[in-house]
């Protein structure tokens, strides 16, 4: 009888641990980065449509992550062209883009961008990335400019 209850006690300790760490972890998800120290990050991600609806709006800056190459090739009207391979990345980053100023990025697949979007977050802008990238944006018959 000891042995039982000494098990179902155990148990209960264990559920209480897994219950007490699974709440941390949301509530520092549910923060954000807060002060660029977390690995966690939070961005937005949103469809076609949704992101066409944010571009439009004038406060928004449009960030393309790709390469020159691949942003010749056609990109979002009003972007500016930021190459996230770049080891520079986040500095010409800063130097083109207002931390007081949301920010959408896009790249070609949504890959790219996602990285983009978590070093952003971590410097403090408010980051939206577009899911599937400009393949998407083509697919759904969004228009792109050379």
């Amino acid at each position: 009888m000891t042995t039982i209850l000494m098990i179902n006690l155990k148990s209960v300790l264990l559920l209480l641990a897994v219950i007490l760490v699974a709440v941390s972890c949301a509530r520092m998800v549910s923060r954000g980065s807060g002060s660029g120290a977390s690995t966690l990050t939070a961005y937005s991600n949103v469809n076609v449509d949704e992101f066409q609806s944010l571009i439009a709006d004038p406060v928004m800056q449009l960030l393309d992550v790709r390469t020159q190459e691949e942003f010749d090739e056609g990109h979002i009207a009003g972007s500016v062209l930021v190459d996230v391979n770049d080891n520079a990345f986040v500095d010409k980053a800063l130097s083109v883009l207002d931390t007081q100023r949301p920010v959408a990025v896009y790249c070609r697949s949504g890959r790219r961008s996602a990285r983009a979007a978590s070093l952003l977050t971590e410097r403090g802008f408010k980051v939206t990335n577009l899911n599937g990238g400009v393949m998407a944006w083509k697919d759904a018959g969004k228009a792109l400019i050379k």
